[in-house]
C-alpha cells in the first residue's frame, strides 16, 4: 500500500513530476534515469495511469513499486490488463488522492480533478480565480494532476497547479507530448522537459 500523507525535509528541494507512463517503461526508465543523474531531484511524485495501451505494464509497475515512488490511481489503473496477480492488488490499492507536506509546502496530487480521475483540467475550461478557489478549498499550495497528456502550469495567488504531460513516447491514437517535469520548492517554479530529446533541453510553457 502507497503511503498517501509524506512530509520530506527543508532547505530547498527539486521534486519529479511524472504521468501517463501507461506501460511504456523503456520511457519510465529514461526519465527515472534523468531525474537522478542529471536534475538531481530530492524525490519523484507520479500521477497516474501506469498501464494502458504499452507494451510493459507489469516492469512499468515493478519499477515504480522498487523505487517506492508516490503514486494516485489513474483511471488505466482500475481496468483490467495483462498483469501479475500482485500488481493488480497494488493498483487497486493505490489512493486517489495523496498529499504531503514538502519544503514548507502542502502537495495535493490526483490523476484528473480532485475526487474524479476521469476528468482532467484544461487551461481553457479554468479561470486563475476557479484555481485560486480549488486550492484553497484542498488546504494546498500545488495541485498535480496528469490525465489529459496536456502540460499545465498555472501560478495564481494561492499557489499553482502543475501537469508533466503524459510520459510515453509509442504511436497511439492519442496525442502524448512525451514529457515530465521539475517542480522547484519552495518557490513553486515548474520546468517541463521533453523526454525525446538531450537532457537539459527546458520547454516552454505558454498559457
Amino acid at each position: 500500500m502507497v503511503n498517501n500523507s509524506t512530509t520530506f525535509g527543508t532547505n530547498g528541494m527539486k521534486i519529479g513530476i511524472i504521468s501517463d507512463i501507461h506501460g511504456d517503461y523503456e520511457a519510465l526508465e529514461t526519465a527515472l534515469e534523468r531525474l537522478e543523474h542529471y536534475h538531481h531531484v530530492s524525490a519523484v511524485l507520479c500521477a497516474g495511469d501506469l498501464v494502458g495501451r504499452g507494451p510493459q505494464p507489469d516492469r512499468v509497475v515493478n519499477l515504480i513499486r522498487e523505487r517506492g515512488i508516490p503514486t494516485v490511481r489513474g483511471n488505466h489503473d482500475e481496468w483490467s490488463y495483462a498483469l501479475s496477480n500482485d500488481n493488480k492488488s497494488y493498483l487497486r490499492g493505490l489512493p486517489l488522492e495523496w498529499r504531503g507536506e514538502i519544503d514548507g509546502r502542502r502537495i495535493f496530487m490526483c490523476h484528473g480533478k480532485p475526487g474524479n480521475n476521469l476528468w482532467g483540467l484544461y487551461r481553457d475550461h479554468i479561470s486563475n480565480t476557479l484555481l485560486s478557489m480549488m486550492l484553497m478549498s484542498l488546504n494546498a499550495d500545488v495541485l498535480i494532476t496528469g490525465h489529459t497528456h496536456v502540460p499545465l502550469y498555472v501560478r495564481v495567488q494561492q499557489g499553482c497547479v502543475v501537469n508533466p504531460g503524459s510520459l510515453y513516447t509509442f504511436h497511439n491514437v492519442r496525442s502524448t507530448s512525451h514529457t515530465y517535469g521539475v517542480l522547484h520548492l519552495p518557490e513553486m517554479t515548474f520546468a517541463l522537459y521533453d523526454l525525446t530529446v538531450q537532457p537539459g533541453e527546458r520547454l516552454g510553457l505558454e498559457f
